[in-house]
């Protein structure tokens, strides 16, 4: 379903004359298996987050292939990924990125209406995502008026509403209790059980890493454990 491939990415610092190269990845391969919950573990500053933005094709890396469900995805122009992560690909952020100016409602449906669907249509799938991460009662909501354990769950929302086959989810328990995690988790492996989506979650919580079917380890750049690729 998702196979990384000799990834390698830096970031460029400084003004013009003083630039200075920084390594964030450093020869990354793995495979995700179709169906699979794979956590990915670090210390911060080890490279995770920036492996899922690449993934999910926030920004291009420096070097080396990564394929979703048989497509070099590293060959997409910025609109036919934007189009893919539409219709294939779920994220769910760790800071929600919620747009503050719409309600809960608002923020799942908007998908929706970037896909072109008739609004009674619409309105009935966004209420059905609303009942199934439990916040129905808050879909007049805006962001700033409910707590981070909802907000998660609009994000998550927001990400399932057009069922993609995959989900990326960077910390998706790192605003949240202990009560609304193990919610939260619990969440997950139904999804997971029920509709067979794949997770690929970055995670430093423990609790988190322990859903996944693997675990894959980096450090200071460098998959060291749990990526073998077949």
């Amino acid at each position: 379903m998702i196979h990384v491939k000799k990834l390698n990415h830096h970031f460029i610092l400084g003004k013009k004359g003083q630039k200075a190269t920084l390594p964030v990845l450093k020869d990354i391969s793995f495979e995700v298996d179709k169906g699979e919950i794979v956590t990915v573990v670090g210390k911060s500053g080890s490279g995770k987050s920036t492996l899922l933005n690449l993934i999910s094709g926030f920004i291009r890396p420096t070097d080396g292939e990564i394929w979703i469900d048989n497509k070099k995805v590293t060959d997409f122009t910025e609109a036919e990924f934007a189009d893919y992560r539409l219709n294939h690909v779920g994220v769910i952020f760790q800071n929600f990125q919620l747009i503050p100016s719409m309600t809960a409602f608002q923020n799942i449906e908007l998908a929706l209406t970037l896909k072109g669907i008739n609004k009674n249509e619409r309105n009935q799938i966004t209420m059905e995502m609303l009942k199934k991460v439990g916040i129905a009662e808050f879909q007049d909501h805006y962001p700033g008026e409910l707590s981070g354990g909802q907000q998660q769950r609009v994000s998550i929302a927001r990400a399932l509403v057009l069922k993609p086959p995959i989900i990326l989810a960077d910390e998706p328990s790192g605003s949240l209790d202990s009560e609304t995690e193990a919610d939260l988790l619990e969440f997950i492996q139904k999804l997971n059980n029920e509709m067979g989506i794949t997770f690929l979650i970055i995670t430093h919580d423990e609790e988190v890493a322990k859903i996944g079917n693997r675990t894959i380890t980096i450090n200071d750049g460098r998959l060291v454990e749990g990526g073998a690729v077949r």
